[in-house]
């Protein structure tokens, strides 16, 4: 029997061109139910992370659950917005906003800005004056934690082109309040991304505690601690949601609030990876002197992740028929050495044909494709 074990529609898939992205809905709407339930403690609020996905048909359904959006550039927010969040939930980050972005953002009255930079923060101002508009910013902040994770992906340290430093946080604080222009709304932090090990939120908890102690008389509205929750690739069918009680019940048990004061979330990888899944067809099965090759027709224009982290994507292969196994490196078409999805995988014995499934590929999987080797980029496949 075929090693199905997502029941994947496997006869409709067969029929579809590949690669594309397939995206199972129900797992979806089910990780997103499952956020709200766990998130439900007084002044939480959670931001999707655009950059994880933003194909318009996943855009609207988390749109319609009634969260926000976490973007980091125009291009986002106009996507966020044609999809239906509003834009009082919106909130703009990224260390390189345009002139234009920023006048744009200002205009569409966005929920906030993520300023990176006391420049920055003097650019929105001098824009926001010449709107006539007081821009809402809150200040992101390096809380020198290491996240343990992917060094590309690791932003909270004390150096990093993210944020600002701890030690210079003081004079941006003042230059937000006493700025005229600059309605200024708290904290924000980002530690990183395909976080596992709930330690640095919590070590993140303690930071923010202590700053907020060094501040008794300033108004902080919000706090955003950012996001960066990561999913189980090696098992999504035993883990396909990820462990929303534990992290937030982390923040309302360690973190101390003030009174009335907003704590805002920005997830993405956490409610988008596991839904979708990369269908790509093998084209040959190569031998080598050593080695077998499975090589199928996406390739690291289609999902990046792997080339560029050498991250892991469980493998399968759902239409073989075998009971034996053997052992492959399964790779793309690319013509780059990188380009290889998964080395020594166990598949059933795989033929030219087969449909090869890449697990765990709805977060930066489609947001990065691109038309390298002027391969087209993948189209989208829904469950209903």
């Amino acid at each position: 029997m075929p090693m199905n074990t997502t029941n994947f529609p496997i006869e409709s898939l067969r029929a579809e061109s590949t690669p594309f992205y397939y995206y199972d809905l129900h797992l979806l709407d089910a990780t997103l139910d499952k956020m709200k339930e766990s998130s439900s403690f007084p002044g939480f609020h959670i931001h999707y992370a655009v950059k994880a996905n933003s194909n318009p048909e996943i855009l609207k359904r988390i749109a319609a659950s009634g969260i926000g959006a976490d973007t980091v550039s125009l291009g986002e927010i106009r996507a966020a917005i044609a999809a239906g969040f509003p834009a009082a939930k919106i909130v703009f980050a990224g260390v390189g906003k345009t002139d234009e972005e920023i006048a744009a953002a200002i205009e569409y009255e966005i929920g906030c800005f993520n300023a990176e930079s006391d420049e920055e923060v003097g650019v929105i101002e001098e824009i926001a004056k010449s709107l006539g508009k007081k821009a809402p910013v809150a200040l992101r902040i390096n809380p020198e934690i290491d996240a343990h994770t992917h060094h590309y992906i690791t932003t909270g340290l004390a150096e990093n082109k993210f944020g600002i430093a701890m030690s210079l946080m003081p004079d941006v604080v003042e230059h937000c309040v006493n700025s005229e222009w600059i309605e200024f709304k708290g904290f924000h932090f980002h530690i990183g991304s395909q976080i596992t090990d709930m330690t640095p939120y919590r070590i993140l908890c303690e930071k923010i505690n202590i700053l907020q102690e060094e501040y008794p008389d300033l108004a902080i509205p919000t706090i955003n601690v950012g996001g960066g929750l990561g999913i189980d690739y090696d098992n999504p069918e035993d883990h396909p949601i990820p462990d929303f009680d534990e992290f937030f019940n982390i923040f309302k048990n360690n973190l101390h609030l003030r009174p009335s004061q907003q704590l805002h979330f920005e997830l993405g990888r956490a409610l988008v990876a596991q839904c979708g899944t990369l269908i790509t067809r093998v084209t040959f099965v190569k031998k080598g002197v050593n080695k077998q090759f499975v090589i199928v027709d996406g390739g690291m224009n289609a999902l990046l992740r792997p080339a560029l982290y050498q991250a892991h994507h469980k493998i399968e292969n759902i239409t073989s028929e075998s009971e034996k196994t053997e052992v492959y490196d399964v790779a793309g078409p690319i013509c780059e050495s990188s380009d290889v999805f998964g080395e020594n995988v166990q598949l059933p014995v795989t033929h030219r044909g087969d449909l090869i499934a890449i697990r765990s590929a709805g977060a930066y999987g489609e947001a990065m494709a691109s038309s390298y080797n002027s391969r087209p980029i993948p189209a989208s496949k829904f469950s209903r």
